[in-house]
This record gives structure tokens, sequence and C-alpha cells, in this order.
């Protein structure tokens, strides 16, 4: 799966802030283009499990299959 990120150099940090446009309480920063596409990742993945666990509480009083879907 493939993301977009909107990206913004800050000249006087010298740091590079992005945020996933397909998901956009996905923010984060890094010294480079590299580092940030790594704190991205991890945001993503944290911003995921969040989502997951609080709709897994929704069901929580309900009998429910975990499948997995892969991208």
């Amino acid at each position: 799966m493939q993301f977009t990120i909107a990206l913004q150099h800050d000249a006087e940090t010298s740091w590079y802030v992005g945020q996933l446009l397909e998901s956009p309480g996905v923010i984060s920063q890094g010294r480079t283009e590299a580092e940030l596409r790594e704190n991205l990742i991890d945001a993503l993945n944290l911003y995921l499990e969040v989502q997951r666990d609080n709709t897994v509480m929704r069901y929580e009083n309900d009998v429910f299959e975990r499948v997995p879907l892969i991208v």
C-alpha cells in the first residue's frame, strides 16, 4: 500500500514535517526526510492500533470473528 506525504522542510531548523494525506491524524517530524518517513510509519502503526482497540471495545459484548486482511 502506498501513502502520500504532505512534506514541509523548515529552513530555519532544518527539520522535516509530514502528514499523511490519506490519514490526516498521522503527523510526524524528523531531522532528515528518511527519519521523517520512519517516524510516519511508526505514527501510522500507533494510529491503527488505537483505532483497532477502540473498535474492539465497541464489540466487547458481541461475538465476532477476527479475520486478517493483508494489503
